[in-house]
């Protein structure tokens, strides 16, 4: 059998879409602590979303609601530490009851976006968020800087979650 231009293509799309398949899900946190977990986050580094490049002093902030839903409050300056203040208010939704850790995040209806609690510190004052698809990512803090050792052990277990480092952004924070 002959492969034409079309029918290497369409091979490779199979091996590609056969690649993608054998990635082993995300790790989630085994149990998040939501009410520990609710508060300020300072977006350490992140591969940001097209939304939110350039961002100066990002801070992710949850609140538990009654309904179990939280609301989110995603600020940051647009730019430089001067820049405009740009802010977004998603919806998060809990769908793993067990784990707390799989989240949906609504920043407009009917979407929900795919938003996992990779990991978070016994002390909570570090987590990184993920996707199932490892497009974007958030490295967090509770405060605006971590060590460089830390940030590099958090960069660490973001490769082992098969992540592009090189598309990390470090988001700088000055306050």
């Amino acid at each position: 059998m002959r492969l034409n231009n079309s029918g290497f293509c369409f091979l490779g799309a199979l091996l590609l879409a056969g690649c993608a398949a054998q990635r082993p899900p995300l790790p989630d946190v085994p149990q998040v602590d939501l009410p520990r977990f609710m508060g300020d986050w300072y977006v350490i580094a992140s591969i940001p979303t097209p939304f939110e490049g350039g961002a100066h002093n990002a801070v992710e902030s949850y609140k538990l609601d009654a309904d179990g839903t939280i609301a989110t409050t995603f600020s940051y300056r647009d730019g430089s530490f001067d820049g405009k203040v740009k802010t977004m208010h998603p919806r998060g939704y809990v769908l793993d009851k067990e784990s707390n850790a799989v989240w949906a995040m609504q920043f407009f209806w009917p979407i929900k976006s795919d938003f996992r609690i990779a990991y978070v510190s016994s002390d909570y004052k570090r987590t990184i968020i993920a996707r199932e698809k490892r497009d974007y990512v958030w490295i967090m803090a509770r405060a605006p800087s971590i060590s460089a050792e830390e940030y590099a052990r958090l960069k660490k277990l973001v490769t082992g979650f098969g992540y592009d480092v090189e598309q990390l952004e470090r988001v700088p924070q000055r306050w």
